[in-house]
Order: structure tokens, then C-alpha cells, then sequence
């Protein structure tokens, strides 16, 4: 099993350690550093800056938004990044949410599955130097009756073939991403649950393409804490499992609360929601059951989490992704090395 790290938003509160985070990663052989975007920090530059202070690791999107771009800038900045950084991009997609994609970039969140699947088949014809032309039900290339014509990409990716995967939580987009993605961006994944909430939608769309899961990524991000205190590291995510169960959408449509509901939280989940969207944060994370923290972080010493690690491995992941906590670089640092140990520790280095 490999080991990523994701640096989350630029513009989180510690954005000055980022680059040496991103460095230690590098030289301690991490396989590939992520970055994300909101309504905020946009991921090209984040990975651009990092791709150029760095030497071995891979960077992807995590995720470029599908509303923000029309998919032939996503293939150009795409073949761009990976020509500048010698190779090593990884295109990240999903649609984001219905508050973002409408509230923020003003596009309807109306059939995503389809407009995902047509995103993917441009942006990859757009990638291969085709002659681009389309018809789908969400983007036609060139415009009919117009002066536009089909053009290629003249930015020359340094590999064949750039790497894409697709951010997927609910079951028919799992299904998809299984058909149509070289690997999935999973969060709040549990060991104990991913073969009913992931894997098995995952193996159906690779199956419905003629595919096994041989060579496809598995690629979850977990939050990792060192420290003797479970409770007390568990209490750090409180209220960030609260801000994705409990706000992280509307009240009928959020995939993390529906997520939570799948592995068995659906009393927490419907609590936790409805103290968020009450504006009593610290009742929504205080509502958080500690075991769902546990299950999708790694919490406490090197054994435990990498007891952990064997567990996910064991479940069918291929890539872990680590965010390292610490309220200072030292910390995060520490947190990094502990990464790699417990990889070594669990037999999967």
C-alpha cells in the first residue's frame, strides 16, 4: 500500500508549513501530495508551486471542481501542469455540491452523473491531441453553425496518458467511477465498511466496463494524530465531522450525512444535521459518536495506526492519503515520519 498526503484548502491556517510538509513528504518517499479547492484556493496553483520546490512526489487535484472549468481548460491546465512538473500530475474531478456549483459558479447541479461522464470523455479526448468534436447533452464541440472548428491541444503532455480519478461518495457515482476513472478519491472511509459503502459499486463499474480492479487506485484520505489520548485526539475532528456530516450541504441533499447513515450513524447523522443547520455547532460536534471519528481517522501511537493500516489495506485500498495534524509544523512533521513508520511496522512499505 502507497502513502499520499493531502494539504487541504491553501488558506487554512497553515499555509506557511505547507511547503516544508509537502518537501518532507517528498523525501521520505511519499507517493503523491494532493491539494483541494472550495470557494477559495484553487488547486492548479497550490500544485504548481509545489510541483516546482519538490523533485519525486506526484501532485493532483483534489478535487478540481466540474463546474468551475469547462472540461478543455481542465485538459489544458491538465497537460500543463504535467509537462512542467516532468510527469507527475494527477487529475482530481468531482461535481462539488449543490451550495458551491450554483451558489459559486452559477451552473444548475442538475444530472451530474452525465455531465461527469461527459466531462471525462473531453477532457481525455482533449488530453489524447484528438481534433476535438462532441455531442452529449451537456457540451456540443464545436457549436453548430457557428465559425468554431475542431481544434487539438498543442500543449504536449509528457506522458501517454495523464492519470484521472473522480472524488465519489454515493453508490451510482462510485458505480461510474468504477467504469470510467483510472481511481477514486474516497473521504470518511471506514476499514469496516468500505467493502458495502464503496468497494462493491466500485468492482460493479469496473465490471459493467470489462475491468477488474487490478491497477485501479483505491485511494482514501484519512486524518492522522499521534498521541496517547484517543478521546482526547478524537475531539480535535469533532468539528470537522460535523461541518461535512452536518453542513456540508442542504438539508435534503448531503452525501457525507448520507454517507454516515450507510455505515450505520443514521440517529447521529440526523442530529448532528439538525443541531448544524440550527447554528449550534458545538452541539453538532459534541452529537459526533466517537467510534465514527475512530473509524475514519488514524488516532494514537505508531502500533495503533498501523493497525489501522492493515485494516484498510486488508479492506482493498491502495493508496492511503494522510492529512497530519499538529498545531505546529514540528507536529505535522512528526506526524509524517509516524506515516511511514507505521507503514513499515504493518508489513506494507
Amino acid at each position: 500500500m502507497r502513502l499520499g498526503i493531502n494539504l487541504g484548502y491553501w488558506g487554512a491556517g497553515m499555509d506557511g508549513d505547507n511547503l516544508a510538509v509537502a518537501q518532507e513528504a517528498d523525501r521520505l518517499g511519499y507517493d503523491v501530495c494532493w491539494a483541494a479547492e472550495a470557494y477559495g484556493s484553487d488547486a492548479p496553483t497550490v500544485l504548481s508551486w509545489v510541483a516546482a520546490k519538490t523533485e519525486r512526489i506526484d501532485v493532483g487535484s483534489a478535487i478540481m471542481q466540474i463546474p468551475a472549468r469547462q472540461p478543455a481548460m481542465t485538459a489544458m491546465t491538465a497537460a500543463t501542469l504535467d509537462s512542467l512538473s516532468g510527469g507527475r500530475f494527477r487529475l482530481g474531478l468531482g461535481v462539488s455540491g449543490p451550495q458551491v456549483s450554483e451558489g459559486w459558479y452559477g451552473v444548475k447541479f442538475d444530472k451530474p452523473l452525465a455531465r461527469t461522464r461527459e466531462y471525462v470523455e473531453i477532457v481525455r479526448k482533449a488530453m489524447s491531441r484528438e481534433r476535438l468534436t462532441f455531442q452529449g447533452e451537456h457540451w456540443t464541440l464545436p457549436l453548430p453553425d457557428g465559425p468554431g472548428k475542431p481544434i487539438k491541444l498543442t500543449v504536449h503532455p509528457t506522458r501517454p496518458h495523464i492519470p484521472l480519478y473522480i472524488a465519489a461518495i454515493g453508490p451510482k457515482n462510485l458505480e461510474q467511477t468504477g467504469e470510467i476513472a483510472d481511481g477514486a478519491l474516497l473521504i470518511f472511509p471506514a476499514a469496516e465498511h468500505l467493502e458495502e459503502t464503496a468497494l462493491r459499486h466500485l468492482r460493479a463499474g469496473r465490471e459493467k466496463a470489462g475491468l477488474t480492479m487490478e491497477g485501479f487506485d483505491v485511494h482514501p484520505t484519512l486524518p492522522l494524530a499521534l498521541g496517547d489520548d484517543i478521546d482526547a485526539l478524537a475531539d480535535v475532528f469533532r468539528p470537522y465531522t460535523a461541518l461535512y456530516v452536518g453542513g456540508m450541504g442542504s438539508r435534503k441533499q448531503n452525501f457525507y450525512n448520507q454517507l454516515a447513515q450507510r455505515m450505520g450513524y443514521e440517529k447521529a447523522a440526523a442530529e448532528i444535521q439538525e443541531k448544524y443547520l440550527a447554528g449550534d455547532k458545538d452541539g453538532a460536534a459534541a452529537a459526533v459518536p466517537r467510534q465514527l471519528i475512530d473509524q475514519t481517522t488514524l488516532l494514537g501511537s505508531v502500533d495503533r495506526i498501523a493497525d489501522r493500516m492493515k485494516a484498510y489495506a486488508a479492506a482493498g485500498v491502495t493508496t492511503l492519503t494522510l492529512a497530519p495534524a499538529g498545531f505546529t509544523l514540528d507536529e505535522r512533521l512528526a506526524a509524517l515520519r509516524a506515516g511511514v513508520e507505521a507503514l513499515e511496522r504493518a508489513g506494507l512499505a
